[in-house]
């Protein structure tokens, strides 16, 4: 097919058209590799135009993941309660509000009073523990949600709760909502990275697209166990074989794959060209974002990149700056499996917390220097929170009816703080959040009606939400 031709054939498109409607239609000259950029600028202009429900507050999100379950009373939230009963059963019997293999877990502990002191940061008088001192200078910036609560009390459900909004393993990702709502920013890169993604509770189903087109997936670096200094997109490129006969055998393979597609119009097969197509582009633009090497001695001071403690998820933030500032639209970032003290919480909270909490803030403050914090949210969760009663030696047992997530950048109100848990921490009891709650309103920021977005599959209608959720509109600026 000549340029000339595919030109022709693309000006039957109306601009009213989606983008899904467009990149779903034959006969366009989608699959081959030469004319693929014309098409995404098409493409991005119809998404553009109709992807979006409301005015936008963010253009993308970084998402930081704690995998395991960071305890709140020892982190956001504070508790006098705790010091007060220190040792003793709770003071109230019966744990109705948490599922019943909870109770069995942990409804005979005793209190357990947190190990660090807590102070209150800022013009906004927000309480952040001593384990986190470098973000307690930007608390001002932070949005505490402090009610959260989700489904599931083992970790494979939560996460896939915060991960898909459902704990079924057939359910797309949050990041591949967005990619199918909003599609890309640049033509050159997918609308959804993850670096280092959890490897465990969900593997790929954290980062899935599940029923909607595959090119909506996450493209990852690594996994949760690798060094982000190792983290490399795989198979992005065969060095035995050079540019030129890829683009040939690409093209024949692409041939391939539109005949089929011409066939079935299966969505799918249309995911795969589209991913294969985006594998190409990138090849030309991702492997200069994963180099970190030119960033400046003072950028990787503020990261820690170079000190032991901090060095890995330090270089893992920094990429995510990068990917966000070339046009990513979702960008997560997660820690290994690190979070679930059952025994031991001193130690293990302790250095969790020095491992993140710097690079954590240097991202902050990077991105607002940069002046990105205007458009960019920020999102820092946990699957679930922390019991208040002891578990083990000195740990904590899971918690999913009251945990805190925080937010920060665009759209949110910064230096505050929403909802509240019982005194000691252990369930939301003021101004409640669900997870279903928390997706809405990261959707409603990117522009998005969360009721809106739905993809038929199977003979109904699916969304994020389910058929749940309401916006927080307390929280939004």
């Amino acid at each position: 097919m000549t340029g000339n031709l595919a030109m022709k054939q693309c000006h039957r498109f109306s601009d009213n058209l989606s983008r899904r409607q467009m990149l779903t239609a034959s006969g366009c000259g989608f699959g081959a590799v030469a004319f693929q950029a014309f098409a995404q600028q098409i493409a991005a202009a119809a998404g553009n135009a109709d992807s979006v429900h409301h005015p936008a507050k963010a253009k993308r999100v970084i998402f930081l993941f704690m995998h395991g379950g960071v305890s709140q009373v020892d982190s956001f939230d504070p508790k006098p309660k705790l010091s007060e009963f220190d040792g003793q059963d709770l003071p109230f019997k019966g744990l109705d509000n948490l599922d019943v293999a909870l109770k069995h877990r942990a409804g005979n502990g005793k209190v357990l009073d947190t190990t660090w002191k807590f102070k209150q940061h800022g013009e906004s008088g927000a309480w952040i523990s001593e384990l986190w001192p470098h973000l307690a200078k930007h608390a001002d910036d932070l949005c505490f949600i402090k009610s959260m609560h989700t489904r599931g009390t083992s970790h494979g459900q939560a996460v896939a709760m915060i991960h898909t909004g459902n704990d079924n393993l057939l359910r797309p990702s949050v990041g591949a909502w967005v990619s199918y709502g909003l599609g890309t920013e640049n033509e050159n890169l997918p609308a959804f990275v993850s670096i280092t993604p959890p490897a465990g509770h969900g593997g790929t189903r954290n980062f899935g697209s599940a029923f909607l087109p595959a090119q909506h997936q996450a493209t990852t670096l690594g996994h949760s166990a690798s060094k982000a200094d190792d983290a490399t997109i795989e198979y992005l490129q065969n060095h035995g074989v050079d540019k030129s006969d890829q683009q040939r055998q690409l093209a024949l393979l692409q041939q391939m794959n539109q005949r089929h597609y011409s066939q079935t119009k299966d969505a799918q097969v249309d995911g795969v060209i589209q991913s294969y197509e985006m594998a190409f582009r990138m090849q030309g633009v991702a492997p200069e974002l994963i180099d970190i090497s030119g960033e400046s001695k003072a950028t990787r001071e503020q990261y820690g990149v170079d000190q032991k403690e901090t060095a890995e998820f330090a270089h893992r933030c920094l990429l995510a700056r990068r990917f966000s500032e070339a046009g990513v639209r979702f960008v997560q970032v997660s820690t290994r499996y690190v979070w679930d003290q059952h025994s031991n919480l001193v130690a293990g909270h302790t250095k969790n917390a020095l491992s993140v909490d710097q690079p954590i803030a240097a991202l902050l403050a990077d991105l607002k220097q940069r002046g990105l914090m205007d458009d960019t949210l920020v999102v820092w969760g946990t699957e679930f929170g922390r019991t208040p009663v002891v578990q083990g030696k000195n740990g904590r047992d899971h918690n999913p009816a009251g945990f805190t997530v925080w937010l920060s950048g665009a759209g949110v109100k910064p230096g505050y703080s929403h909802g509240a848990t019982d005194d000691f921490g252990y369930y939301a009891v003021e101004n409640k959040v669900h997870m279903h709650d928390l997706h809405a309103t990261i959707l409603h920021l990117l522009g998005i009606d969360h009721e809106r977005l739905t993809y038929r599959y199977a003979g109904r209608d699916f969304r994020l939400t389910d058929v749940y959720g309401e916006v927080v509109n307390e929280i939004l600026s």
